[in-house]
């Protein structure tokens, strides 16, 4: 059996690949990057690197041939996500893989979350596409906060704009590692997982925070309008504002919300306490990474 990371030198997929030489042996993983040379750390440990772009139909055939297991991380493109998504799906198919495993979104058969439809319609040609599939909606990364942590660290308030809606933070590694499991691990056919932590406000995050750092945290509550003023002036692309503030609305809705074990049973232990995770970000931050 030989598995293939796309985009195994970002940050989901390294941790991926790390969690997998945990599981089997090098020889049988290959990944697919858009430039190799940032892959000469994979080769050297025995991976076998091939150059894939999303954006190139023969380059991902050539790339998942003689692959049996696919795990497709999500495109960082929203312009182009589901075109490169439907062009992964149906190189799979003419490479004849057997089985993709896929990066979506929270409940996106029936999000209302502009864009996620970009997953959900993924989530439609892997199910219709006659190979075997497992579908990983993440919900929601503690490191997606890590701007809001380092703000505050700084003496900046935490700011809110998604109300009292709750999100399934959980560490990166984690939805890696769960990612892995289903990878190596039998009976994950045709599946979808409902990956979360439990669901929190803002605010409950927040006094996570300030326990962990031993500081008072200031909270600051934004209405959309407000919100939007606020990341416009902060410098953020004026085609991007809208998208932020939809998001934070659509979460306040509870588009995030998901009562699920499914990360726990993955992972066949309990989820990373958010406390534990977040000391980790917190030191990576003090020795000025992010």
């Amino acid at each position: 059996m030989k598995i293939l990371v796309t985009g195994a030198t970002g940050k989901l997929g390294s941790l991926v690949v790390d969690e997998l030489l945990k599981i089997v042996p090098s020889d049988t993983i290959a990944v697919s990057v858009r430039d190799p040379q940032k892959a000469v750390h994979l080769q050297d440990k025995g991976i076998d690197v091939r150059y894939g772009n999303f954006n190139d139909y023969d380059s991902l055939v050539t790339a998942f041939t003689g692959i049996d297991r696919l795990f497709i991380i999500s495109s960082d493109d929203v312009q182009k996500r589901t075109a490169q998504h439907l062009t992964a799906v149906r190189a799979a198919q003419a490479a004849n893989v057997t089985f993709i495993a896929y990066t979506s979104a929270p409940k996106a058969t029936y999000t209302t979350v502009e864009p996620f439809q970009d997953h959900r319609m993924t989530e439609e040609a892997i199910a219709t596409s006659g190979l075997a599939y497992s579908i990983l909606r993440n919900n929601w990364y503690l490191e997606n906060e890590v701007n809001t942590f380092q703000a505050v660290l700084n003496g900046m308030p935490w700011i809110i704009a998604s109300s009292q809606g709750k999100a399934g933070w959980a560490s990166r590694r984690d939805y890696a590692e769960a990612a892995a499991r289903v990878l190596t691990g039998p009976g994950h056919e045709n599946s979808v997982y409902e990956l979360s932590g439990e669901p929190l406000t803002q605010k409950e995050l927040a006094d996570i925070f300030a326990e962990v750092t031993q500081q008072e945290v200031q909270l600051q509550y934004f209405q959309p309008e407000e919100y939007g003023q606020m990341l416009a002036q902060s410098g953020i692309p004026d085609a991007f504002v809208p998208i932020l503030v939809h998001m934070q609305v659509e979460i306040g809705r509870g588009a995030l919300e998901m009562e699920s074990s499914d990360l726990q049973r993955l992972l066949g232990r309990p989820a990373t306490p958010l406390k534990d995770a977040l000391s980790e970000i917190i030191k990576e931050l003090a020795k000025g990474k992010s």
